[in-house]
C-alpha cells in the first residue's frame, strides 16, 4: 500500500489499525477486534509482525499482509512482547498460588513464532520487569532470578549458561547493538554499605576486578540505567524515596555517568531540584537534562559531562530527541499545560512550539517528521483521543472517541534504523487541512454524572 506505516489504536472501541500520514484512514487490511478486552498489543522491532490479546487468544500477525500467523489459546494473558530477530514471543499472566498455598503454576511463556510451541514457561511473581531481556542478535537471554541473573544462548532455555550473582542484584540493563555484550547491574546498598552499578562485559562475571567500571553513591532507593546507542556508556538517575530535606516531595536525584573505559561522574546540574527526564542523543555523544524546580532547566550535555547547550527554564518535565537525532522536543504534559518546543539540535534555534493539551502520551514516528500526541485513559478519562503533527507545529489529523468511550494506547509501528533517511530540518510550517490546535480555555469541574446535561447556575 502507498501507506508507510500504520498506527493502533487500542480502547473501548476494540482495536484497529490507523494508517499513518498522509491518509489516517481505517486500515481495511487488519480486521478490528471490536471487544473491549484487548489487554496488550506488541510489534516486532522490525515492524513487521503484530500481536495482541484479546482476553480469548493471543493472535499475531503479518503487518503488511493482515494474515494470521498464529493463535495461542490465552485468555489471561496480560503482557506481550517479542525477542527483537522475531523468534520468540514472550507472554505473560497475573501469577496465582494453587488452593492449598503450594506454588501456581508458570505464568511466563516463551512461544517459537515459527512453530507455535512453547519453548519453556517460568514462574514470575512480579509484573514489573516480567519480560526475559535479549541482545539484539537473540545470542543471550537474561532475566533476573530471586536477584541473580540467568543467562541463556542461542535460545536454548533447558540450560543456564551463566550467572552473574552479586550481593542482590535489584536491576540489569544489557547493552544495545552489535556483539560483545555488556550488562549494567544495580546493587541496593543495605546496613550503612553504598549502592553500586557495574558493567561486565558478557560473560567475564569474575568479580569485582572483572568489572569494566564500577560507580557507588549513598543516595539511591531506585535507579535507572540508560543505555546510548553505541553502548559505550550508562546514564543513572539514583533517587531516594523522601528528601530529608523536606524540600521536594519526588525524593532527591542524582545523576551519573559511567563509561565502559572506566570513567565516571557526577552530572553537575546547576539548579537544585528533581529530575524529570534525562535522555541519550542517538548519536550517543550526547544526552540532555530536564531538571529543577519549575520552572525547569533543561541542558545538553557532552561525554565530559560538560554543558553544551542550555535552553534555559520553561514549563516542562520531559525531552525526545527524534529517531536521527536531528531535533529534539522538550515538552511540558502530566501536571503542566502541553506546551512543545521543537529544536534544530545541530544549529539549537527553535522551530515550532505547538500545544497539545491533557496529553499523556508522547511519540516520534520512526520517519523522524512526524509525532503523536494523545490523551489515553487511565491516566485521563475525558477527551480521550490522539493528534498527529508535523514537527514544524502543524497539526495534521486529530481523533477525540465518543464521550461515554475511552481510548487506552495508540503507537506507531516501529521500523529497523536507516529505513527513513534522514531529512534536512525544516523550518516553515508544512501546510494542513486542520486549523492549528489552540488550547480549550479550562472549564470548571463537572462530576461524570453531569457531564453531558446543560450547566445550570447555582442558586446560594
Amino acid at each position: 500500500s502507498s501507506y508507510l506505516f500504520t498506527l493502533p489504536v487500542r480502547g473501548s472501541e476494540g482495536l484497529y489499525m490507523v494508517n499513518g500520514p498522509p491518509g489516517f484512514t481505517e486500515s481495511t487490511a487488519f480486521q478490528r477486534d471490536s471487544g473491549k478486552n484487548c489487554k496488550a498489543v506488541a510489534f516486532s522491532k522490525d515492524g513487521s509482525l503484530f500481536a495482541w490479546c484479546n482476553g480469548e487468544k493471543v493472535n499475531i500477525v503479518n503487518v503488511t499482509s493482515a494474515e494470521l500467523l498464529r493463535s495461542f489459546d490465552l485468555p489471561k494473558a496480560v503482557c506481550l512482547e517479542f525477542s527483537p530477530k522475531n523468534n520468540v514471543l514472550a507472554t505473560w499472566q497475573a501469577y496465582i498460588t494453587a488452593k492449598d498455598g503450594t506454588a501456581g503454576v508458570p505464568n511466563l511463556q516463551l512461544h517459537d513464532v515459527k512453530t507455535g510451541k512453547c519453548l519453556k514457561s517460568f514462574i514470575q511473581k512480579k509484573m514489573q520487569n516480567w519480560c526475559p531481556c535479549w541482545a539484539d542478535d537473540e545470542s543471550i537471554c537474561a532475566r533476573n532470578v530471586n536477584n541473580e541473573v540467568h543467562f541463556f544462548e542461542n535460545n536454548n532455555f533447558s540450560t543456564i549458561a551463566n550467572k552473574l550473582h552479586l550481593q542482590k542484584v535489584n536491576d540489569f540493563v544489557l547493552s544495545p547493538g552489535a556483539q560483545p555484550t555488556k550488562v549494567a547491574v544495580y546493587v541496593p546498598g543495605s546496613k550503612g554499605a553504598p549502592s553500586f552499578v557495574r558493567l561486565y562485559q558478557y560473560p567475564n562475571f569474575g568479580g569485582p576486578q572483572s568489572a569494566l567500571a564500577n560507580k557507588s553513591f549513598f543516595k539511591a532507593d531506585k535507579v535507572t540505567m540508560l543505555w546510548n546507542k553505541k553502548a559505550t556508556a550508562v546514564l543513572v538517575i539514583a533517587s531516594t524515596e523522601v528528601d530529608k530535606t523536606g524540600a521536594s516531595y519526588y525524593g532527591e536525584q542524582t545523576l551519573h555517568y559511567i563509561a565502559t573505559n572506566g570513567e565516571s561522574a557526577v552530572v553537575q546540574l546547576p539548579k537544585n531540584g528533581p529530575i524529570y527526564d534525562v535522555v541519550w542523543n542517538p548519536n550517543s555523544v550526547e544526552f540532555c537534562a530536564v531538571y529543577g524546580f519549575m520552572p525547569a532547566k533543561a541542558t545538553v550535555f557532552n561525554l565530559k559531562c560538560d554543558p553544551v547547550f542550555d535552553f534555559g527554564t520553561g514549563p516542562r518535565n520531559a525531552a525526545y530527541y527524534s529517531p536521527h537525532g536531528h531535533i529534539l522536543v522538550l515538552a511540558g504534559f502530566g501536571n503542566l499545560r502541553g506546551q512543545m518546543e521543537v529544536w534544530d539540535v545541530k544549529n539549537y534555534k527553535l522551530i515550532s512550539k505547538p500545544v497539545a493539551s491533557d496529553s499523556t502520551y508522547f511519540a516520534w514516528c520512526p520517519d523522524g517528521e512526524h509525532i503523536v500526541t494523545a490523551t489515553c485513559a487511565p491516566r485521563l478519562r475525558v477527551s480521550n483521543g490522539y493528534k498527529i503533527w508535523h514537527y514544524t507545529g502543524s497539526l495534521l489529523h486529530s481523533y477525540e472517541v465518543p464521550s461515554n468511550e475511552e481510548m487506552w494506547q495508540v503507537t506507531w509501528q516501529p521500523f529497523l534504523d536507516g529505513v527513513f533517511p534522514v531529512k534536512a530540518v525544516k523550518y516553515q510550517a508544512v501546510p494542513s487541512e486542520l486549523p492549528s490546535a489552540e488550547p480549550k480555555p479550562a472549564q470548571a469541574y463537572r462530576p461524570p454524572a453531569l457531564r453531558n446535561k446543560p450547566v445550570t447556575s447555582s442558586k446560594l
